[in-house]
């Protein structure tokens, strides 16, 4: 079959990245991501020119100059075979709004998986066969046999130890690629999952539109579904984006300075805690003096201050994060003069 193969350009998708002709072992795929140091993204939307902006600019940007990061947006309505490109119907049942077709978001996502990273459907050239022969799909593992029962992920252990994230087994990756369908019924994007999906390297993103997807896609299809808050969007193309950038941030070279993202909020550098107050220069602005122990020079005061800071912010902003958090009985003693009251407590009162 003929397809686009992209390759590196100075103001374009950067592709050709990782082939999975089949599914990779824990320790498989991290040799492979080790060895390409890159991530790969497919994107299923009706809107590819919603992700020119964001993935044009700043660490984005960066990463796909570097190599290190690879995106591209497939158009669902090229998979569709009627003159008018339809996809969305009403919906059985009754009720407002439209909901999108299950055939052309399978056939858009089932063709691509079943090509290299870096494929990408060719304006010029007809649909490939579709569904695919039954043979060829076997020989291709890419593509889920059983996606139903595959739902959730299963993490690997060795991606714990190379992230510095516990994963959760019950909720962490398959053997080969997600397909992850952005939605606000999935479950809440957090710093731990971010973590086990950089793991990966290839991603699919599909992005929802108008009221839903058919529930065929969740069923046939999709392998995850993640919501970036409880709240709703006119589509999954902004969720996308924020996973995009959230996970890109992890990969290895894309920050300035290696250990950044290890000592974000929520990150395995800061324990559960969320990251303190941070200052620069000017000394003092608007009578505002940067605090003397950040001044002292002395390293240990430095670290403790930041500590108590850290445990300060997220015991006044996210409380509930402290039941998690891996605290030292010096942790518990300062937030204890602080006003905080540990479950323990509670549960003796």
């Amino acid at each position: 079959m003929k397809g686009k193969e992209f390759n590196e350009t100075s103001n374009g998708p950067v592709g050709t990245v990782c082939a999975i002709p089949e599914p990779l072992s824990v320790s498989a795929r991290r040799q492979e991501l080790s060895v390409t140091g890159r991530i790969h993204f497919d994107i299923f939307t009706l809107f590819p020119a919603m992700f020119a902006g964001p993935f044009a600019e700043s660490i984005l940007k960066r990463a796909q100059e570097k190599n290190l990061l690879s995106v591209l947006t497939h158009d669902i309505r090229a998979y569709t075979t009627d003159r008018h490109h339809v996809c969305d119907d009403t919906p059985y049942g009754g009720g407002g709004g439209m909901i999108m077709k299950p055939e052309p978001i399978v056939r858009a996502v089932e063709t691509v998986l079943f090509h290299e990273g870096g494929w990408h459907l060719s304006a010029d050239e007809p649909l490939p066969e579709w569904p695919l022969p039954k043979e060829r799909m076997a020989d291709n593992q890419v593509l889920y046999s059983d996606p139903v029962e595959n739902r959730g992920f299963v993490s690997p252990v060795e991606a714990s130890e190379n992230s510095g994230f516990q994963i959760d087994h019950s909720t962490a990756p398959n053997e080969s690629v997600p397909i992850i369908l952005l939605t606000p019924q999935g479950r809440p994007l957090t710093q731990q999952i971010v973590g086990e999906l950089s793991c990966f390297p290839r991603l699919a993103l599909i992005c929802g539109r108008y009221e839903g997807v058919d529930e065929r896609v969740r069923s046939q299809l999709v392998t995850d579904e993640i919501s970036i808050g409880d709240y709703v969007l006119s589509g999954g193309e902004l969720a996308a984006m924020v996973l995009v950038d959230s996970i890109t941030r992890l990969i290895p070279g894309v920050l300035g300075y290696e250990f950044s993202a290890h000592r974000d909020s929520h990150s395995p550098g800061m324990l559960g805690l969320l990251e303190g107050p941070q200052y620069t220069r000017p000394h003092t602005f608007r009578t505002e003096a940067v605090p003397d122990a950040l001044l002292s020079g002395h390293h240990a005061q430095m670290a403790q201050w930041h500590r108590e800071q850290s445990l300060l912010r997220t015991l006044q902003r996210r409380p509930e994060l402290l039941a998690k958090a891996a605290l030292t009985e010096k942790d518990k003693e300062f937030l204890r003069q602080k006003g905080w009251i540990s479950a323990e407590s509670k549960h003796s009162e």
